[in-house]
């Protein structure tokens, strides 16, 4: 015969304060994605890599963060007085790199505190002794492109540009996207049957070729890319949403939503969009490494940003006219695809962050 075993008690006093709290789910998303180690190592390298392209002007400019001169400070980051002002014959803004200045600032009591790297992306330097492209050197860490701007600022401002590019139109598609599929798989039927042949339809348009018609009409600009690329960027995203939708919309809760009282507006944005999120945040990095690709093939092409707009692509299309002059397209193409990778190892981490059969 067994013995019949007591009921657990339950812990109370500091054996209850000890035991471990359940974790919500956002918790424990957050405890698989630090599992694992390459995706966390690639997220917190690709934040390094944003903070130091958005502060790009405190570590490359031709201009000093701080100067004094005869006992006034001056901040030349955020304006540049007239040459006049230290002493110069001329009331344009001042050229830092100019010898004469440069002779007045090494007088006592004159100083200025330069960036990092004392170039701009689109300083030019009429006194150097190498012809252009330069080669790395002590001046210039990779050498300067085919006008002779320093390769380690058009690098960092470029891919500023197409990061931050990159964020908003993942941010243009993502909303648009979301909202689509939420009505497609939401009210269903005939509403679902008339966007999705509208969505085939307005796929089917060549984007591509509406590009070129668009920057031979009008001057080119990101906020024209912004525009012309979210108008197809969001339809790849709405398919997940809508498949969401269309399987949570029959749940218990749902049910139980609509006979409380809820309107569909609340049901959507309470229920439904929050438990429909995981393929948009899974799909959010990739999402990004197509933009920075898109930006980037589009001003290879020469229908992207203006010439006076640091860009990747420009660099690879420079690369590309000055074979000889490896230095130009090497570390572009590196920092292309490092960029990749990282927003690829985030993708993944993301995915089994996300993925509930995971303990």
């Amino acid at each position: 015969m067994s013995a019949v075993l007591p009921a657990p008690v339950p812990a109370t006093g500091a054996a209850a304060a000890d035991a471990p709290r359940p974790m919500s789910p956002n918790q424990r998303a957050w405890a698989r994605f630090r599992r694992n180690r390459i995706g966390t190592v690639s997220l917190w390298g690709f934040v390094a890599l944003l903070v130091l392209a958005t502060v790009a002007e405190l570590v490359s400019n031709d201009r000093p963060l701080i100067a004094r001169y005869d006992g006034q400070l001056f901040f030349p980051l955020f304006r540049n007085h007239p040459e006049t002002t230290f002493g110069g014959d001329f009331g344009t803004p001042t050229d830092w790199a100019d010898p004469f200045i440069a002779d007045r600032f090494a007088e006592p009591g004159h100083w200025a505190l330069f960036t990092l790297n004392r170039y701009g992306p689109k300083t030019t330097n009429p006194f150097e002794a190498e012809p252009s492209p330069a080669p790395p050197s002590a001046l210039h860490w990779l050498g300067t492109d085919s006008f002779g701007q320093d390769m380690v600022a058009r690098l960092l401002y470029g891919f500023r540009v197409s990061i931050w590019f990159a964020f908003a139109l993942t941010l243009v598609g993502t909303a648009l996207g979301i909202a689509a599929g939420a009505l497609q798989g939401y009210f269903g039927g005939r509403t679902d049957l008339v966007l999705q042949r509208l969505i085939e339809i307005w796929g089917a348009v060549p984007e591509l070729y509406l590009l070129i018609i668009f920057a031979s009409i009008f001057e080119p600009s990101l906020l024209l890319l912004l525009v012309l690329l979210s108008l197809w960027g969001w339809m790849g995203l709405s398919d997940y949403v809508r498949a969401e939708f269309l399987r949570n919309r029959s749940l218990e809760f749902v049910k139980a939503a609509r006979a409380l009282g809820l309107s569909n507006a609340q049901i959507i944005r309470r229920h439904l969009l929050p438990n429909s999120m995981t393929p948009v945040i899974t799909f959010l990095p990739f999402r990004m490494s197509g933009a920075i690709v898109a930006l980037t093939s589009l001003d290879f092409l020469g229908l992207g940003v203006p010439a006076s707009v640091p860009s990747l692509g420009d660099l690879l299309r420079q690369g590309k006219n000055n074979l000889d002059a490896w230095w130009i397209i090497f570390p572009t193409f590196v920092l292309l695809v490092v960029t990749m990778l990282l927003l690829t190892f985030i993708g993944d981490a993301l995915r089994d962050a996300f993925d509930t059969r995971k303990s």
